[in-house]
């Protein structure tokens, strides 16, 4: 009965949502898009091009770590337990991971998951590994090293005593705080105690020099405090690294102080800030900040020698070390240059190499916020921490966010179709998203050309979706603290044929780049237009265009105008070649823009908070109305005609829903384009747009109607069949023929909802059960089938009722999935998907029509087993016949796993591999093979584990003869040299006696 009564009130004769029952309503949690958490650690593996990102433990959710790649190829792992990422180390075919629980854990890239986790005997502050080894160094809190067996998955027998104890017994704790292999020889590992350094060699098992940094009194080193300088200070370690050939060594440490060692000796070439040198000399002036007042230092978060092709072409990236007081933030890039030839350099060289270097300025970053950590992008080597000719750099803000920057100018580069997507979220964080289904051939036509760098990632393979039949697509556009709107395809858990960004530079539309704060977004996918409006009140259309001058910044244009429409077609990226340009804006001085349309057939409208509104016709443009609510709204009054009597002060009243339609109104006998602005007192005001004879079209209030709320949603039916009554391009192509459209509105209201004909019947309405508010609702179509309000209310709760009898269907609980205070936040499309966050920088994309499904966000593959590890750089010869003892990986693995090791996989697999080669060639030979040699015939029927038996004897041979090695190596070394020296003294014995003889005649 109450659907005859509602239908009746409604002009809607029809059941609408006939064949949906609550077995319908059921979600389908579709997909992830952003960071669940604070960023806690970045890691990047050149080889497989791939970017590890760990977050630490939140109220959102754990620490995970998420694996991405080229496109949209990411996989998510999980830890083994609730905690955050500390270290994150790719190794190889590895992932290492140290969590915040202590606990140490080995993903297997190939097969996506944890493939150990491993509780350390100690707290662990430090982790080193290499690609090349079978082992991760782990540094603990009291000073002690061990070797985890990245293979055998568990502690190997080796492990390095607390060296700085042994050096010093009267020191306290002394914690590993780093630890770095030597980038030429693997056979020596430079160690980074709380009190100095410590180079240590695996050949001898032993320390081979001590480094510790004393600043004598009088002389200023890091401090600001003057009263500092009176005293005998050994500043605390924070960073130790190496030369990228090893040729010196630099400490940080927490006074801000770098110090320049020679490994050789254990002097100090040079001490020195970022501004001062020579800081360990008595005397000089203390470093002060502005007014007086004493600048103090931040400590050395992060140091990387890095160099290009030539390794002796070498430069310094600092994080931190910095005034506190000085107002430009970033990373400190010192630009050393061509290292001197340390055998023919003098010690002022040497010195004045490292306190005057060729450049050195700021790679900026946002105002407000520190760099505490940075992950350099390098071009192939996975060698030296990534220090091998980086082409880009990651940098780890304060805050939480993500700035990349080309390396070594700085120069920002946009995360958009250079990253993965959801690396945008916090590059920088969003502040206003939207969603809208958009026609899925215009959006494949939509395809933007850039000038763009080389790619960072390139690594992956994407999984294989399903093939679904959408005609729209569900395109999200997320506005950024910097002033840009990214678009993409959400997709509906589909293969998304378009996966490429589109982006969208606000601030160089609008003409400055402060107070760029974005709060209403529209986007019309027929004609390629979007819109814009900010909290500062201005309105910014884009068009989709093309740019014949790229590469050209433009010339400088005239300030925005009030109150009318100033043209900014000149405020172009010169670096997009086919994208959104800006069109026209709108700067009304009535306040932040609150509702904002833009049609599909060529009109905008936008309501400000200062209770004004105005209607653009983008064919020109020009404004085409321009009012104020009061003026067409009517005062609904309520109480005793006392009450009325008296004069009240009417309350503020702004736009809050916009929509347009083509329908006919009750009472006409013909469909026109309408345009319905709803209130934040609840009215609902409907205007006509006819057309005139000049060939423009003017906007005529039709009427209005005052509902219970302020307005959520309007969206218009057909009354007939359910379906959208927007005004598209074929709606209004109809009304040249004389069309009819029966239709009416659906309105949603923070408490209630109401059905009715435009533009003044009462209708049917329903208020919300449990007194909960409605943040956001739309018609939704099951499939193929009927239709159905759906609303996410304040209770947590989807719920869905008919139309249009508004009767309940069913509800659903997302709050464990949404976060309940962005809950208001949440999009609803036509088709059933809500995007809404989960946190401070991920959304959810969920469909009411589902089944349960839950999201898998590991269907990709990421390591390519074809991707071969360079090999590590060595020695020079050089330095091998000065007497430098090499040591190779596989040496490493005898003095670290020891002799009684089993074979490692990756020997297994290179036996095997070896052994099927060999059989190949073997079956290749055929007869010739019979007339081999007895020895050869043996050899040939050789089984593969008589080989690897004798692999393994050999290698414990091999340990044996190392050792001899090393052993005759310091005697060989003694003899050529005395062999030299004979040489020598003969060449000069000759040469005189020649000298001789010539002179008496001989």
């Amino acid at each position: 009965m109450a659907h005859l009564l509602r239908g009746k009130q409604a002009g809607i004769q029809n059941d609408l949502s006939a064949g949906i029952g609550p077995e319908s309503f059921v979600l389908d949690d579709i997909a992830r898009f952003g960071i669940s958490s604070r960023i806690s650690q970045l890691a990047y593996d050149p080889v497989q091009s791939l970017l590890a990102v760990g977050t630490s433990e939140s109220s959102f959710g754990p620490g995970q770590i998420y694996v991405f790649g080229q496109k949209r190829i990411s996989v998510t792992l999980e830890l083994p337990q609730r905690a955050s990422v500390k270290i994150l180390r790719f190794c190889a075919d590895k992932l290492l991971c140290l969590d915040s629980r202590n606990d140490f854990s080995v993903f297997q890239l190939e097969a996506k998951r944890c493939i150990r986790s491993f509780a350390a005997p100690g707290q662990v502050s430090v982790v080193e590994c290499d690609p090349t080894l079978d082992y991760a160094l782990m540094g603990m809190q009291n000073g002690d090293i061990l070797a985890y067996d990245l293979d055998r998955e568990n502690l190997a027998p080796f492990r390095i005593p607390n060296l700085w104890k042994e050096h010093n017994p009267r020191a306290r704790i002394t914690p590993v705080l780093a630890l770095s292999f030597h980038p030429r020889d693997i056979g020596k590992l430079l160690i980074g105690y709380q009190e100095g350094a410590v180079v240590y060699t695996f050949k001898q098992a032993k320390a081979q020099k001590y480094f510790n940094y004393e600043v004598p009194r009088g002389a200023r080193g890091g401090d600001a405090d003057p009263s500092a300088a009176n005293v005998v200070r050994h500043p605390r370690l924070t960073q130790a690294v190496w030369h990228p050939t090893g040729t010196f060594i630099l400490t940080g440490h927490e006074d801000g102080s770098m110090v320049f060692w020679d490994p050789r000796d254990g002097r100090i070439i040079m001490a020195r800030t970022l501004q001062d040198t020579n800081v360990d000399k008595p005397g000089g002036a203390m470093a002060h900040g502005s007014g007086g007042t004493i600048a103090v230092k931040e400590p050395l978060f992060k140091i990387a020698w890095c160099a290009n092709n030539d390794p002796d072409d070498t430069a310094l990236l600092i994080a931190g070390g910095s005034s506190t007081t000085d107002i430009a933030k970033g990373l400190t890039f010192l630009e050393l240059g061509r290292t001197p030839v340390y055998a023919t350099s003098s010690w002022q060289i040497l010195a004045g190499h490292f306190e005057n270097p060729k450049r050195q300025r700021i790679l900026p970053t946002p105002p407000n916020a520190e760099v505490v950590d940075f992950c350099l992008i390098p071009r192939s080597s996975p060698h030296f921490h990534g220090a091998c000719d980086p082409i880009a750099v990651l940098a780890l803000l304060s805050s939480g966010e993500v700035v990349t920057m080309s390396f070594p100018s700085g120069i920002p580069i946009t995360p958009t179709n250079q990253l993965h997507l959801s690396l945008t979220f916090v590059h920088p964080f969003i502040t206003h998203a939207n969603l809208s289904a958009i026609e899925r051939t215009r959006w494949l036509g939509m395809t933007e050309r850039r000038e763009q760098g080389p790619l960072l990632l390139r690594g992956g393979k994407e999984a294989n979706h399903p093939l679904k039949r959408f005609e729209n697509r569900n395109i999200v556009q997320t506005a950024h603290a910097d002033g840009t709107i990214r678009l993409w395809d959400a997709g509906h858990g589909d293969e998304i044929e378009h996966e490429d960004l589109l982006q969208v530079d606000v601030a160089r539309a609008v003409g400055r780049r402060d107070d760029i704060n974005v709060t209403m977004l529209s986007l019309a996918g027929a004609t390629g237009e979007l819109a814009i409006g900010l909290r500062s009140g201005e309105l910014i259309v884009f068009r989709w265009s093309t740019n014949k001058n790229v590469g050209k910044e433009p010339p400088m244009t005239r300030e925005n105008a009030t109150k009318t429409l100033t043209n900014v077609l000149e405020r172009r990226d010169p670096s997009l070649a086919e994208g959104l340009f800006p069109y026209t804006l709108l700067d009304n001085g009535n306040g932040p823009v609150t509702a904002l349309k833009l049609s599909d057939v060529g009109f905008v409208a936008v309501g400000f908070e200062g209770g004004s509104i105005a209607v653009i016709d983008l064919r020109g443009p020009a404004i085409i109305y321009s009012s104020s609510i009061q003026d067409f709204i009517k005062t609904h009054k309520h109480g005793s005609l006392r009450r009325a009597s008296n004069s009240q002060q009417p309350k503020p009243e702004w736009a809050t829903a916009i929509e347009f339609s083509v329908m006919t109104l009750d009472g006409d006998d013909y469909s026109s384009i309408l345009l319905h602005v709803g209130t934040s007192q609840g009215n609902l005001a409907t205007f006509k747009l006819l057309p005139d004879s000049s060939g423009r079209y003017t906007v005529q209030p039709a009427g209005s109607v005052h509902l219970d709320d302020r307005i959520v949603r309007i969206h218009p039916v057909a009354a007939d069949s359910g379906r959208p009554a927007f005004a598209s391009q074929g709606a209004v192509a109809g009304l040249r023929t004389g069309s009819k459209i029966n239709g009416a509105l659906v309105v949603a209201t923070a408490t209630g909802a109401r059905i009715f004909k435009p533009a003044t019947s009462k209708g049917a309405s329903k208020t919300w059960d449990d007194n909960a508010f409605c943040y956001s609702a739309a018609v939704c179509r099951n499939g193929d089938g009927g239709y159905a309000l759906v609303g996410i209310f304040g209770d947590g709760k989807v719920k869905a009722y008919s139309i249009p009898a508004l009767r309940d269907i069913g509800s659903v609980d997302v709050r464990g999935i949404f976060e309940g205070k962005r809950l208001s936040e949440a999009r609803i499309t036509g088709s059933g998907d809500i995007l809404g966050w989960t946190g401070p920088s991920e959304v959810a994309l969920v469909n009411v029509w589902g089944s349960g499904l839950t999201v898998n966000r590991s269907k990709d593959t990421l390591f390519n087993p074809d991707l071969l590890i360079p090999p590590r750089p060595t020695i020079s010869n050089v330095q091998w016949i000065s007497g430098t003892q090499h040591v190779t990986p596989s040496d490493m693995d005898l003095l670290i796993g020891g002799p009684d090791r089993p074979p490692s996989k990756r020997m297994l697999d290179q036996a095997r591999n070896d052994e099927m080669q060999r059989r190949a060639e073997g079956r290749a030979g055929g007869a010739a093979a019979g007339s081999s040699s007895a020895g050869g015939a043996a050899g040939a029927d050789e089984g593969y584990w008589e080989y690897l038996q004798r692999q393994v004897q050999e290698r414990t041979e091999n340990l044996g003869i190392m050792g001899d090695k090393v052993d005759r190596l310091e005697n060989n070394s003694a003899g050529w040299a005395d062999d030299v020296s004979k040489f020598v003294a003969k060449q000069k014995r000759g040469l005189v006696m020649g000298a001789v003889k010539s002179k008496f005649g001989f």
